[in-house]
């Protein structure tokens, strides 16, 4: 009879532990959203110089020190910070290579920031096109991208609180306060394209068109976000 009453009392107490839990109030679930773009002004670019040999003449190699003086000299004419640029890899870099075959070509790969385009124009312009392998882009930013984000996060949850208002005090009610957020976004860096198709501008070509770079297009970086919200309705 004992255990009777107290296998009783543990489930009477275990219904009414379940009916505490039960979340009774009256709510409305709302999404609100906010969505800007921008012009990116953070760009980070591959520079690949190389030995080459004028005429094919191994005696008339134009080495890559020269080509590196050249560059840097050129990012400095242009104003851009020397810790903008670095070395970025070594390809067929080898003193005994360099002993042994007296054509050996050597390259190096950096890696440059920049803010503005004009400025790489200008930059590119000023290095002997035969040394440049290719240029290209390997990604870009928004300086000011993360007080951004915060502010597009405020407006839609602000959204989200005013369409939940309306809705509400359409049917008289009033608002209660917040009891659920989650936030989702959909942010979009699309690839940097260059005009007439060229993705890496080569050293013929380059050659061809007196050393000029190629002009690059820019899409913006589109951010969007949108707040899911439950709010309590008094």
């Amino acid at each position: 009879m004992k255990k009777l009453f107290a296998l009783a009392f543990v489930a009477l107490f275990s219904l009414s532990a379940m009916a505490q839990q039960v979340d009774l109030r009256k709510k409305i679930s709302v999404s609100g959203s906010a969505e800007t773009e921008v012009t990116p002004d953070i760009i980070y670019i591959s520079i690949s110089l190389k030995e080459y040999l004028k005429d094919n003449n191994s005696k008339k190699k134009v080495e890559i020190t020269t080509l590196e003086n050249q560059l840097f000299k050129a990012v400095q004419d242009a104003g851009i910070a020397k810790e903008n640029l670095t070395i970025n890899n070594l390809s067929g870099y080898s003193i005994a290579e360099k002993k042994k075959n007296p054509d050996f070509l050597v390259s190096k790969q950096y890696r440059l920031k920049v803010t503005d385009l004009n400025k790489w124009n200008e930059l590119i312009g000023s290095v002997d096109p035969k040394g440049v392998a290719y240029t290209n882009i390997d990604s870009y930013d928004y300086s000011k991208i993360e007080t951004l984000k915060k502010e597009l996060k405020i407006k839609a949850l602000q959204a989200a609180k005013a369409k939940a208002t309306y809705l509400v005090e359409a049917l008289g009610n009033q608002l209660g306060s917040i009891i659920d957020i989650q936030e989702l976004n959909n942010e979009s860096y699309p690839q940097p394209m260059y005009r007439a198709n060229v993705m890496m501008m080569k050293a013929e070509s380059a050659d061809a068109m007196g050393g000029a770079a190629p002009e690059i297009d820019f899409k913006k970086i589109k951010l969007n976000y949108t707040m899911n919200t439950v709010f309590e309705i008094k």
